[in-house]
């Protein structure tokens, strides 16, 4: 008979048999990191070569003079900038809390529970994912208005709620958990909340991580909501005050202030996937249950 040779996908220790592998990807990983390599170099680079000709990838000599005006400038803003902070930090948390709470409700329903319509409904969702935000701008803009809720909180923050991307990934982990499981639930006794607080819930912690990655990165870059539905300068967000900041002084002067800006926007995004990625590599497996 002959040997059999189990071959790891995922080994716990180093294996020779995925030295093939590492030798396809290690490249393709190197490549991707460009662009976070790029925007950290981007952030440091003085002001010659920022503008130098040709364009100079990696910095030569990094200085923090990008920084000191960024903070310059916004130390003297007619804002404070712990405003933009406050109104950043506000929408996120509640835009991703109300992203999540609703795509997993909605997940439960059109999973595990029974109702006409539901399959129209995901299919209504997954037409949605074909729609960039530049696609709906004017219809959302003109619901928003018909709501009275321009220069409000609520334009910045329900707009965002709705993630189809989010729903689809959820629902498809939730379609990994036993049936089994809930129906000896509600053989307990146990109602629909209840399952899906107790059973539900722990179940696919993983897509719920993911979900909120995915909501964290659209509400925490999001300019357009500002610029769109907000004239009150004092309800704006972070985002929006640093994509100004090219236009504070002349665009020349204010490159450097918005490659460090880019920076200071973009780190909170790369550290939450950092700590999270276990969880996103999961539900892109739709691997519900061990």
């Amino acid at each position: 008979m002959a040997r059999y040779r189990k071959n790891y996908i995922n080994p716990k220790r180093f294996d020779r048999s995925q030295i093939k592998i590492m030798l396809i990807l290690l490249p393709l990983a190197l490549f991707m990191l460009l662009p976070i390599v790029f925007i950290f170099c981007h952030a440091f680079k003085p002001m010659d070569e920022l503008f130098a000709y040709p364009p100079r990838f990696f910095v030569i000599r990094p200085t923090l003079d990008n920084f000191y005006k960024l903070f310059r400038t916004t130390s003297t803003s007619a804002i404070p900038i712990g405003r933009y902070v406050f109104n950043t930090f506000l929408v996120t948390l509640t835009t991703v809390t109300g992203s999540v709470f609703i795509s997993t409700l909605a997940a439960f329903a059109l999973s595990k529970l029974r109702f006409k319509g539901k399959v129209t409904l995901m299919e209504i969702n997954n037409a949605a994912l074909m729609f960039v935000p530049v696609s709906v701008m004017i219809p959302r803009y003109l619901i928003i208005n018909a709501l009275g809720l321009i220069d409000t909180y609520f334009a910045l923050i329900l707009p965002l709620m709705a993630m189809p991307v989010c729903l689809f990934l959820i629902k498809q982990f939730t379609d990994q958990v036993p049936d089994s499981l809930i129906e000896a639930a509600y053989i307990e006794g146990a109602g629909d909340f209840t399952v899906y607080r107790r059973i539900i819930l722990p179940l696919i912690k993983p897509a719920v991580a993911t979900g909120a990655i995915l909501s964290f990165q659209q509400v925490w870059g999001d300019v357009m909501s500002s610029s769109y539905y907000i004239s009150n300068e004092t309800l704006r967000t972070l985002p929006f005050y640093m994509n100004t900041l090219t236009g504070a002084g002349n665009v020349v002067a204010g490159q450097g202030m918005a490659a460090a800006a880019g920076l200071v926007m973009f780190v909170p995004n790369l550290a939450l996937f950092v700590i999270l990625q276990s969880n996103v590599m999961n539900t892109m497996a739709h691997s519900g249950l061990k």
